[in-house]
Formats: structure tokens, C-alpha cells, sequence
């Protein structure tokens, strides 16, 4: 597979010098490579904040009235 920046929205393959895409006109990323691996840190923060999250509610809510 070729290094080509390819399109967010519409998936198509542009030239590596093309600022915007030829078929959308949308804006290319500005850096393909490494975006995985800032997902996957994306993702794993994500779960971090809701595990702490579900900690600080399971103090914080009250606990059963009966």
C-alpha cells in the first residue's frame, strides 16, 4: 500500500503535496502517521476518566433507602 494521505470523509487517495482532497474538497490531515497510535492514547484516557468516574459515583450516590 502506498504512503498517499487518504481522505477522513470520503476515503479517497490524494497526492502527498494536495492540501485538500480531489474528490471532496475537504482539508487531508495534516500528519497521517501516528494516528493510530494517538487514538489508541485517545481511547485508553477515555477509559481512565470513566473508571474514575464510576469510582467517584459509587461513593457520591447514596446507598440503598430500605
Amino acid at each position: 500500500m502506498s504512503d498517499l494521505p487518504v481522505c477522513l470523509y470520503c476515503q479517497h487517495a490524494n497526492p502527498a503535496h494536495q492540501a485538500e482532497c480531489r474528490e471532496c474538497g475537504m482539508p487531508l490531515p495534516a500528519s497521517a502517521a501516528g494516528a493510530g497510535e494517538r487514538r489508541q492514547r485517545r481511547f485508553m484516557w477515555f477509559c481512565v476518566g470513566l473508571s474514575l468516574f464510576c469510582v467517584a459515583m459509587f461513593f457520591w450516590l447514596p446507598r440503598s433507602m430500605t
